[in-house]
């Protein structure tokens, strides 16, 4: 599918050794790359339509430091969606109140109904993007009766997870502006590395440090660089079946 990456720390630190063999990947998810980097609401979005091995501008950008608290990295493996550049990660929606979502995904939604009126609105044709989209009119939806506290946040999306995660797979990292949601549902697919300053996220090992699995079929949140919660284990691994490979078929014969 994809790989993604993700930093959640109490201070900044270089990390281009870790997005360089991040984006080595690219050879094996060669439809695009991106990355997010994350300053509370505000988000610098950087992204290609192209495999980041062949991008000249990845290239000379990873030859600067690239010294960051929290950020959000991506390379594509089309399933649902065109090679374009509205199809790359990551997605990034501001809700009613103001406060910004980012969000990178990892897997294939196979089911979903709540996501299928999104179709027709969104900017792209990715079923990530409207995962976002979806979120954030939920997020909406629930602040008509007030503002929601972070805990509270953390409760619906953990509702929201759960229940999406049914059938689908569904890896993914998510950024409110304050805090950073992940989770996982595919095993042996979402990894971290503790340091000292915090939490570094990756579907694959990216050093010879001790990596260890996220936790499995459970959302857990971030906050520089301290987990703050852990929601329940739904239950809902996702299993490959020889259905969802001739839908991803179906799919890639329109790519």
């Amino acid at each position: 599918m994809c790989e993604i990456f993700g930093v959640c720390l109490s201070k900044k630190i270089k990390l281009n050794e870790y997005l360089r063999e991040f984006f080595s990947h690219s050879s094996k998810h060669p439809h695009g790359w991106g990355m997010g980097i994350l300053n509370k609401n505000h988000v610098s979005i950087e992204k290609e339509p192209e495999s980041a091995n062949k991008s000249h501008y990845l290239r000379e950008r990873l030859r600067e430091p690239i010294t960051e608290k929290n950020m959000l990295a991506h390379i594509r493996y089309a399933t649902i969606g065109n090679v374009e550049y509205k199809n790359c990660h990551p997605y990034s929606i501001k809700d009613k109140r103001g406060r910004r979502w980012t969000m990178i995904h990892n897997g294939t939604i196979f089911d979903y109904d709540p996501l299928n009126k999104y179709v027709h609105t969104q900017n792209g044709d990715t079923d990530s993007e409207r995962i976002l989209m979806y979120i954030t009119d939920r997020i909406n939806l629930k602040e008509k009766a007030g503002l929601l506290s972070s805990s509270q946040r953390f409760e619906l999306l953990d509702e929201i997870i759960a229940d999406m995660s049914k059938g689908n797979k569904l890896n993914l990292i998510l950024y409110d502006g304050e805090i950073m949601y992940v989770h996982t549902n595919y095993v042996n697919s979402l990894y971290y590395l503790e340091k000292e300053e915090g939490f570094i996220i990756s579907t694959t090992p990216l050093s010879n440090d001790e990596w260890k699995k996220v936790p499995f079929m459970t959302l857990i949140s971030l906050k520089d660089g301290k987990v703050m919660q852990k929601g329940k284990c739904h239950g809902n691994e996702y299993i490959e079946d020889q259905n969802n490979i001739k839908y991803l078929y179906q799919i890639f014969s329109y790519l």
